[in-house]
């Protein structure tokens, strides 16, 4: 069994006094860890929608403040709370280190909110609830019994690459109401490659504890060279993507360079290494590349939300 979670850090404590109970342990199973990069993820398609001199003068905030919470809290953070409930981890997972022991009403919580987000969903343009719905789906076939395709390797890398590396800021460019162009597609579209190449990252250093509970993750089925093969793959295909959306858009590119060089940075030596790393030293890099998605978001801005 892990440490009492409520010992652990003075910010768990403090929210074990506000929430007390088991109310605080709800909120730390929608891994609030993982909020930022969600949302920065999400707002990607409202600052390419408006403009980041539209974003600047906040032209449709309300609409965008609303689609996020709805997207990270509701539909994110649901997803993550019914994964903890069917996966029943002991030790650490991503974005929540040594989880509490689950809440009783942790299942009936997250369907809560996963259904809640999808009744908010009709306060935005139609293009916003199709997508929610579609997510939503994805997310119950993603973790559920008898699917629960997130142990069904390939399944949960073709959902997730598509989830969040595509419909996610989809979702903020639909709250918005503006019509999607073929160029903006290409870069919304380059996303889910970039992802597939990200997702296999965050399963090595779970390998094992995976092996043992019988789960066929993507990182597992490909083994740690042809992961990081893919990882490598897929990030160049991104990048592709982008360059494509870049000349049709009439865009000057050169500094998708930047950030194409820091994953390569990180994913050569990786692969070069791989067999020498621990898993502790696995989920270091695996942090380091959700730091480099971070800058590569903030470079797809700087090119495109023009």
């Amino acid at each position: 069994m892990v440490a009492d979670p409520r010992a652990l850090n003075s910010w768990r404590r403090w929210g074990y006094r506000l929430l007390p109970g088991d109310l605080f342990s709800y909120v730390l199973h929608l891994r609030p860890a993982e909020w930022p990069i969600m949302a920065g993820h999400t707002l990607l398609g409202y600052v390419l929608a408006v403009g980041i001199g539209g974003a600047v003068r906040g032209a449709r905030l309300p609409q965008a403040i609303g689609a996020l919470v709805v997207w990270v809290v509701f539909l994110n953070g649901g997803t993550l709370a019914i994964n903890s409930v069917f996966d029943k981890d002991e030790g650490d997972i991503g974005y929540l280190n040594a989880p509490p022991p689950l809440p009783r009403h942790l299942l009936a919580f997250s369907a809560a909110l996963l259904a809640g987000g999808q009744l908010l969903a009709f306060a935005f343009p139609v293009a916003f609830r199709i997508d929610y719905a579609i997510c939503l789906v994805l997310s119950i076939l993603y973790s559920v019994p008898p699917f629960r395709f997130k142990a069904v390797a390939g399944v949960d890398w073709v959902i997730n690459m598509w989830g969040f590396g595509t419909l996610t800021p989809f979702a903020a460019w639909a709250a918005t109401g503006r019509a999607l162009d073929m160029g903006h597609a290409l870069v919304l579209l380059g996303f889910c490659p970039l992802f597939a190449g990200l997702y296999p990252l965050t399963q090595l250093y779970q390998m094992e504890e995976d092996r043992r509970r019988g789960d066929r993750t993507l990182a597992l089925m490909l083994g740690m060279r042809a992961s990081l093969a893919v990882a490598i793959a897929c990030t160049v295909l991104a990048f592709g993507l982008f360059a494509w959306a870049a000349a049709l858009l009439w865009v000057r590119a050169w500094l998708l360079v930047v950030p194409l060089i820091m994953w390569l940075a990180l994913l050569a030596p990786w692969y070069a290494r791989r067999d020498a790393l621990s898993a502790a030293a696995q989920q270091r890099g695996m942090y380091r590349a959700l730091g480099i998605w971070a800058i590569t978001d903030l470079v797809v801005l700087q090119v495109f939300a023009r």
